[in-house]
């Protein structure tokens, strides 16, 4: 896998076009830093991505997780709902 110019072996239980589309996408998060900040070292700029990342991450968990209150909440009022009827 090459990201940001440097070739990496990574080995996981993914497959190999898995493990390249994550490198792809880092390599991707780390030159749109470079865009933003063009004098940045290689080090700071994986940095920033990996903040962006995480930020990314941790926003899409807190709504997941909105997302399953709700649904629990939705289905406690049907299943209410249908004591009523029964």
């Amino acid at each position: 896998m090459t990201i940001l110019g440097q070739r990496y072996m990574i080995r996981g239980d993914a497959t190999k076009e898995h493990l390249q589309k994550l490198a792809d996408f880092v390599d991707s998060r780390i030159r749109e830093v470079y865009r933003q900040s063009p004098g940045i070292t290689p080090l700071k700029a994986s940095i920033l991505a990996s903040l962006m990342v995480s930020d990314e991450l941790y926003t899409i968990s807190r709504d997941h997780e909105s997302v399953k209150k709700r649904i629990r909440d939705i289905e406690n009022g049907a299943e209410s709902l249908l004591k009523i009827i029964d």
